[in-house]
């Protein structure tokens, strides 16, 4: 292939698959010159233990979405699967390119190695990389002092209006592009055409139908609700996938809430959920200026808190047979669609930390993988939270009994995925284990066999853990070992 004489620039995509309030698209018009827009699969960080098919139908989707926005101009995403140095070093040696455009990634710890040596590659083959904030997270700074007043700031920017222009389509470039030598597999390919009925699908169109749906309507329950596994699938605004990848910005979210809040009689639900979205970005800051979140403890004594760490315990976790109803329901709730509300993620993390004694990172990357949602920066720094391993909060440890008689009063979120034990009343339902055998034969569910018996008592359970750990970092605060880490090479994560 020769290398073309037109100067070209790139917009690499990540989690940003959208076509409005995108400014790396934005700026790449505004140069003025024809661009091609390129998304790369990258084998490295398919075979990493956080990515699971789920993800990458959701991409599959969230860029077939974007290529039918730009049909009537002609423009297609590039698609390359290998690793991003192999595909820029052939881009480069076969277009004459000039700019790159991208978003900004707090990703785990791998993209950002991974990123350093890209910018040195750039540099050296004299491309200018451009990279944008994401959302209202904020690159290279040490502390939070003034993040609150940065962060409304950037939420009160315009939203970038983006537009398009037949003429700044490489067409003879595209169409070379597309003879690359890093070919999608076929089993990738087809994700697009993949939907499940019990999981959301990828795209802007999806996510405004969502987004349209709770302001109008869902977004009523959204107080009462959010606490409650059966309830919240619907009052929540299940907006969490399409932000995780980007097909709505943080900050379309922001603003158009504001401006329905104007128009509404409930305006504190609607304040609560703002609330929220603010702290979306506060974890992915966190996430921004400590990867390391990924791996080891921010509160560096809990490394001595040893655990028994029981295989058999924790795959009954992973699989949602723990004979806890609760638990159980949950995760195969979340196995099944995706999705579970905030505090049964929390509960999920309780269970397995406190009450299974299992090393949180046992755990990480199962429900990584089940989470269709799933952001490093908010998936590792609440893990640690409801591990109780960051050391600067409250230890929150869930009791299953007790939340599902608060949060699933009625018991239909257990008995649609428990469905063993449906036939149970309500006072059995949550805690099984105290049938009679009267009562197991009367309801035809038997401990053991319909349903497994439970793989611990709770009783005590929590208290146990609780004086466990209180030790540990009372320990820490007496060493001062209580402090959080954060390496100098991530903490300066803009010194590229």
């Amino acid at each position: 292939m020769q290398v073309t004489k037109e100067a070209l620039n790139l917009v690499w995509l990540k989690r940003d698959l959208r076509t409005q309030d995108h400014l790396p698209l934005a700026e790449a018009e505004k140069a003025g010159i024809p661009y091609l827009v390129v998304f790369v699969f990258e084998p490295s960080l398919l075979a990493y233990p956080d990515c699971a098919e789920r993800h990458l139908r959701f991409q599959m989707q969230s860029l077939h979405d974007m290529q039918n926005k730009w049909e009537a101009i002609g423009r297609k995403p590039v698609l390359f699967y290998g690793e991003v140095l192999a595909v820029f070093d052939w881009i480069c040696k076969h277009f004459n390119i000039k700019q790159v455009f991208s978003y900004q990634e707090s990703g785990i710890e791998k993209t950002f190695q991974r990123d350093l040596l890209l910018a040195k590659f750039f540099k050296e083959n004299g491309v200018l990389w451009r990279e944008f904030q994401r959302n209202g997270v904020v690159r290279g700074i040490q502390n939070r002092q003034q993040w609150d007043q940065k962060w409304h700031g950037y939420m009160a920017e315009p939203l970038v209006q983006n537009s398009y222009q037949a003429s700044l389509i490489p067409v003879e470039s595209q169409q070379l592009a597309y003879k690359h030598p890093f070919p999608i597999p076929e089993s990738i390919l087809k994700l697009k055409e993949h939907s499940s009925a019990l999981m959301q699908a990828g795209g802007e169109d999806m996510a405004w139908q969502y987004f349209n749906g709770f302001l109008t309507e869902r977004y009523s329950g959204y107080q009462t609700h959010i606490s409650k596994p059966m309830l919240s699938r619907k009052s929540c605004s299940r907006l969490s996938p399409f932000i995780a990848w980007g097909n709505l910005s943080i900050r379309q979210v922001y603003q158009t809430t504001k401006k329905i809040q104007l128009q509404v009689h409930n305006k504190r639900a609607l304040q609560a959920f703002l609330t929220r979205v603010k702290w979306h970005d506060h974890f992915v800051q966190k996430f921004e200026q400590c990867c390391t979140y990924e791996y080891k403890p921010i509160n560096k004594a809990f490394e001595a808190l040893a655990a028994s760490n029981s295989q058999e315990k924790l795959l009954a976790w992973k699989h949602g047979n723990t004979g806890i109803p609760l638990v159980d329901a949950n995760m195969r709730a979340l196995i099944h669609t995706g999705w579970i509300n905030f505090r049964m993620r929390a509960l999920l993390v309780s269970f397995l930390t406190h009450h299974l004694d299992i090393d949180w990172r046992l755990g990480v990357y199962h429900m990584a993988l089940q989470f269709l949602d799933y952001e490093p920066g908010i998936h590792y720094t609440q893990f640690q939270m409801q591990a109780g391993t960051t050391g600067v909060n409250i230890l929150r440890v869930y009791n299953p009994v007790k939340n599902a008689m608060e949060h699933d009063a009625d018991g239909a979120f257990i008995r649609k995925w428990v469905p063993e034990i449906a036939t149970l009343p309500n006072n059995l339902l949550f805690q099984p284990w105290q049938m009679t055998a009267i009562e197991s034969t009367m309801y035809q569910v038997e401990l053991g066999k319909t349903y497994p018996i439970p793989i611990i008592q709770l009783q005590g359970k929590n208290k146990d853990m609780v004086t466990k750990i209180y030790a540990i970092k009372k320990s820490a605060e007496a060493q001062n070992e209580g402090k959080i880490i954060v390496s100098k090479l991530v903490r300066n994560r803009k010194k590229k």
